[in-house]
């Protein structure tokens, strides 16, 4: 268990959010999970961890807006007065696309959640992390999208998480002197909403047959992994981009 160490989940209320916040509630974290719009399913979050003996709360709060990203950690903070461990999950891909097509909205958008949202929520953090005297974890999503660049799809989203490859390894050295651990997680092909909101409900379905495993991987199975760098079990692993993707 872990004594009430405090955890934030960027977007906790659907995929692999939701999957990792439930499993960090009955890990004995007390977890603090942000949402965008669907409050309904940040609320079944929420009443999961609770019916499993946890505690959780949800907060409204757009990682694209620095604004909201002060209002999620300074309620968090005013609330259990600590943060032990944040991860980076809220992120967005947009609709199939080639990048000759792409507008400069969709850029700036692109790079704004995916990138500057995890950077400022991990700046936010890491401010709170270092004045205590156990440091703290930083698990950040990224994806295997990174190495593969997603060509004739999603080059704009891939180009996003390799920068949070490049964030997650340059700020685990900037911080490791503070008892700050930072890894990254790059998930696969994922049975998650994602797909949908990508305008690609189908995506799964149609890539299955072309994995190394011959099969799309589950939330939890993300989870897990997240979970172990959060724990003492990873205690000396920091820096480090974890491939969760059935191989590919």
């Amino acid at each position: 268990m872990n004594d009430g160490k405090v955890l934030i989940v960027t977007g906790g209320s659907r995929g692999i959010g939701a999957a990792v916040s439930r499993m960090a509630g009955k890990a004995g974290w007390r977890v603090a999970l942000s949402y965008q719009s669907n409050r309904e399913a940040a609320d079944c979050v929420v009443s999961a961890i609770k019916a499993e003996g946890g505690e959780a709360i949800a907060f409204k709060a757009d990682v694209g807006s620095e604004a909201e990203i002060l209002a999620l950690f300074s309620a968090v903070e005013a609330r259990w007065g600590r943060l032990d461990g944040l991860v980076n999950n809220a992120g967005i891909v947009g609709h199939k696309q080639r990048v000759e097509d792409m507008t400069v909205s969709r850029l700036e958008e692109m790079m704004r959640v995916n990138v500057i949202g995890t950077m400022l929520c991990a700046r936010e953090a890491v401010k709170r992390m270092s004045t205590g005297s156990n440091g703290g974890v930083i698990v950040n999503l990224s994806s295997v999208a990174a190495k593969l660049g997603s060509p004739n799809e999603y080059v704009d989203y891939a180009a996003s998480k390799g920068a949070v490859d490049s964030f997650t390894k340059g700020l685990a050295l900037e911080v490791a002197g503070d008892g700050i651990r930072v890894n990254a997680v790059r998930p696969g092909i994922i049975d998650t909403e994602i797909h949908a909101s990508g305008g690609q409900p189908d995506r799964v379905e149609r890539l299955r047959g072309h994995l190394p495993l011959k099969r799309e991987g589950k939330a939890d199975e993300v989870a897990e992994v997240v979970l172990f760098l959060l724990s003492d079990a990873s205690s000396y692993v920091t820096g480090t981009l974890v491939d969760v993707a059935g191989g590919r």
